[in-house]
């Protein structure tokens, strides 16, 4: 019993130091976020595909609620197709019905046929993820009546 006992002290005191430190670190983790999110929208804006498709890129890994503009933009205007690609993919993996719109807009109105049937893809990818959100949504309803 005292063994028992002893453990469970010991799971509750490294649960609440874990806890703290975690609660300490997101302040740091907020202020690097929002650094984070300052350079790769300027990325947006460079001469340099390179950088400019991975700061699409990544934006879109983050899902940046606040880059959906800038990518818009980027998709709308830029002259390179690998660009204007990777801030279609940033744009789907966001996921916000403005982004998402943008997507089925380029889908229609590139004149790229790459970035058309790309966009064409994700789009069609989104609305098939829709669907089944909706399909298993309907099943869990009718099997709790």
């Amino acid at each position: 019993m005292k063994k028992r006992f002893t453990f469970v002290v010991l799971l509750y005191l490294i649960f609440n130091i874990s806890v703290s430190t975690y609660s300490q670190d997101s302040k740091y983790f907020n202020e690097n976020r929002a650094n984070t999110v300052a350079s790769l929208l300027a990325g947006l804006e460079s001469d340099n595909t390179g950088l400019k498709s991975g700061s699409a890129y990544m934006l879109g890994e983050l899902k940046v609620t606040s880059a959906v503009i800038p990518l818009m933009r980027v998709l709308h205007n830029d002259d390179n197709t690998e660009v204007r690609i990777a801030a279609a993919l940033a744009l789907y993996k966001i996921g916000t019905p403005l982004s998402i719109n943008a997507v089925k807009k380029a889908s229609r109105f590139d004149e790229s046929v790459r970035v058309k049937k790309l966009t064409q893809n994700f789009y069609a990818d989104f609305v098939r993820n829709q669907n089944n959100e909706k399909n298993r949504a309907t099943n869990y309803f009718a099997q709790s009546e």
